[in-house]
């Protein structure tokens, strides 16, 4: 049975939001590019241009070419400073934060230690925002994302209660919607992870992959047909629970202690390097990476992917996704040379072809993966469902 045409309102909001899309990913465009990009007729598309200048959305901001002049060379460009955004990267004893307008354009950024009890904790993470927001000349922000170690609850949107995080933690994106009146929107550090880097990094050509966190902790995400897969509580990726050989015993409900964590976490990785002679003082676990492999260290780097690709080779097992990513810090130190060794390894574990890439973002992605789901969010509210959602 075919499909109902759509009714006169449905077509002009799906004209609109298509318009709005491509002055998004192409920046000012004419009513004449606008024509020959939508497809749309030149009546439409005066009538589009007309309806989201009225509604502040987009407006003139400058003209096409030395020599045209008038109505024809108009270019028309959205209105960034429409709605403010922030993004923070919440870690264990840390907040970092990017203030943007709603293009992504940055305005301010701050980043600060932050630890200690949780009234004091979250009063000095809330006065980071304000103050990066006050640099950035905004004064309301619209939406804020928040990326976090941790289970996100599918149903609440809220971190889970776990005996292995600041307590602040859960409470800081309650205080941030008071205190700024935003919509803020908490999703786990590793899906924000591989949600930029498939918009913008390691996995751009990928609608299934995995993800593989190496940072303090490590974890997993899964996309799966360009969808991320969060499981029935979200915990699906919580791989430092993973029992592995070579740890001495298992993990619990309460820790990931000899899970795959005690394998690859950072401080794992740390000591091994000090085992191979790399480790000095106040060296990170992706400073020890990026020396063995600006040193050829070959013994180090073997012995690290023998202890990745356990994980990396777990996943898939069980899923198949033809890709692996590794992300962080970690990951990206490594670079080809460490994702090259994992690849051979895995390909030794399992029939499935996987590709192991690095990561090109690295600890960035956790903030960029934050700003992309608070952008969408806040475009989505004023533009309208992009078509076919």
């Amino acid at each position: 049975m075919p499909a109902s045409p759509a009714s006169p309102s449905t077509a002009r909001a799906i004209n609109d939001r298509l318009a709005l899309g491509l002055l998004q990913s192409e920046g000012p465009l004419t009513a004449n590019q606008l024509k020959q990009l939508t497809g749309l007729s030149r009546p439409s598309v005066a009538d589009l241009v007309e309806r989201l200048q009225g509604s502040g959305l987009i407006t003139v901001v400058g003209e096409a070419g030395a020599q045209r002049r008038g109505p024809n060379a108009r270019l028309y460009g959205i209105v960034a400073d429409r709605a403010h955004l922030a993004a923070l990267d919440v870690r264990t004893e840390s907040v970092s934060v990017v203030v943007t307008d709603l293009l992504g354009a940055v305005l301010a950024e701050a980043s600060a230690p932050i630890d200690g009890e949780t009234g004091p904790a979250v009063e000095r993470a809330v006065a980071l925002v304000g103050r990066a927001a006050r640099e950035g000349g905004v004064q309301r922000l619209h939406t804020v994302g928040m990326g976090a170690p941790g289970l996100i609850d599918p149903a609440t949107g809220d971190l889970h209660d776990t005996t292995s995080l600041p307590a602040w933690h859960r409470r800081l994106a309650g205080v941030l919607q008071e205190r700024f009146g935003a919509r803020v929107l908490v999703e786990n550090e590793s899906n924000l992870a591989a949600r930029a880097e498939q918009r913008d990094g390691a996995a751009h050509d990928r609608d299934t992959f995995v993800l593989l966190w190496l940072g303090d902790g490590v974890g997993a995400a899964v996309m799966l047909d360009g969808v991320l897969r969060r499981g029935a509580s979200g915990g699906a990726g919580e791989i430092g629970f993973l029992p592995v050989p070579g740890t001495g015993s298992v993990p619990s409900a309460t820790g990931c202690e000899g899970g795959f964590h005690s394998l690859a976490c950072a401080e794992a990785l740390r000591e091994l390097g000090a085992e191979h002679g790399l480790l000095k003082p106040e060296m990170t676990a992706a400073e020890v990476v990026r020396h063995a492999v600006e040193a050829d260290e070959g013994a180090f780097l073997d012995a690290a992917a023998d202890r990745i690709a356990v994980g990396a080779a777990a996943m898939t097992a069980i899923l198949d996704p033809g890709c692996v990513v590794l992300g962080g810090e970690v990951g990206r130190a490594g670079g080809a040379v460490l994702a090259d060794r994992v690849t051979e390894r895995v390909g030794a574990m399992s029939p499935l072809r996987t590709e192991v890439r690095a990561s090109t973002l690295g600890g960035a992605a956790v903030l960029r993966g934050a700003l992309l789901a608070a952008r969408d969010t806040a475009q989505d509210e004023l533009f309208g469902p992009p078509p076919g959602h």
